[in-house]
């Protein structure tokens, strides 16, 4: 809808810049952003992401959501003289990607004062990422997708780089969009155990597992990218290459279809899953952890996953 000639809806005189569907609000530009920090604001405290004595580690890609994050609690840690925080960046080892992002995520730690730790895939695992998909594609037996073992692989590069850091927590830049693809795709498969793991702040489950925190969870990721536009802060706006051989890809142009129709749709499907949780986790047995016979990392079974898809490449 156009914004010609509008007014903010908040201050009732800036002239507005950005039309919200879902709540039919018209906003300028500093409505729009002070509204970002308000959510976010809100969310922290309403699921207590954070303490006073927090050491957070923001996991900072190179992209719009997690540099909008960064930005974000990088202003909120000056309310907050007590706690600490720094980035973790995940090199996974993508030729002509990664790259740049690598250089946009430093360049923004730099300009806010604020120390990065750098992980790669080649330094944990032995291998990069495209040398991993390199392999799968000359296998028969294996149909799994480069996201498939990314995101195996990135979750345990950020828990272990959160613990060399002696982080208490791990605030990710998932939005709104990120957690209903993940709710739809939990559902679509039939897999109740992930589905009761989608939440703001993760569970305590092993005392070696870094609590992982979503403060933007409820941001749409169209806003947190005019955020990041508004505020100026440069991001990686190329998608991955590998992304769109992901089953997610599907699943979001489903839900932004749905969502251009029917305004309000992704905030329904995320109130809907947060409803249902305490009924959810009665239903669904506690996945109980211990450690892997192979690397020592924390397992549900006798193998972990990451040693399990590692075992593949060989």
């Amino acid at each position: 809808m156009s914004t010609k000639q509008k007014n903010c809806t908040a201050c009732k005189h800036r002239s507005a810049f950005f039309y919200r569907p879902y709540s039919g609000q018209y906003l300028c530009k500093k409505c729009f952003t002070e509204s970002i920090d308000k959510k976010v604001r809100a969310t922290i405290a309403k699921n207590d992401m954070f303490t006073f004595h927090d050491k957070i580690a923001v996991a900072v890609s190179g992209g719009k959501d997690s540099l909008t994050l960064l930005q974000i609690l990088a202003n909120m840690e000056k309310l907050r003289p007590k706690a600490t925080l720094m980035a973790i960046t995940v090199d996974e080892g993508i030729k002509g990607y990664r790259d740049e992002s690598m250089k946009l995520a430093a360049a923004k730690c730099n300009e806010l004062g604020i120390q990065q730790h750098v992980v790669s895939f080649e330094e944990l695992y032995g291998c990069t990422l495209d040398e991993l998909v390199a392999n799968n594609k000359q296998r028969k037996d294996n149909e799994l997708t480069p996201c498939a073992y990314c995101g195996v692989l990135r979750r345990r590069a950020l828990n272990v780089a959160a613990r060399e850091v002696a982080a208490s927590k791990v605030a990710t830049g998932h939005t709104l969009d990120d957690e209903t693809q993940t709710i739809l795709m939990n559902v679509l498969r039939g897999d109740l155990e992930r589905l009761t793991k989608v939440k703001p702040v993760t569970d305590e489950v092993h005392p070696s597992f870094v609590r992982k925190v979503k403060p933007l969870c409820k941001i749409p990721e169209r806003e947190s990218a005019l955020y990041a536009y508004v505020k100026k802060i440069n991001f990686q706006s190329t998608p991955c290459p590998y992304a769109s051989q992901a089953y997610r890809n599907d699943v979001r142009t489903t839900l932004n279809r749905m969502e251009e129709k029917y305004a309000g749709t992704k905030f329904t499907v995320f109130n809907f899953a947060e409803r249902i949780q305490p009924a959810l986790e009665k239903l669904e047995r506690k996945t109980t952890y211990g450690e892997c016979r192979e690397c020592g990392e924390p397992a549900s079974d006798a193998l972990c996953k990451v040693c399990e898809l590692l075992k593949k490449k060989r």
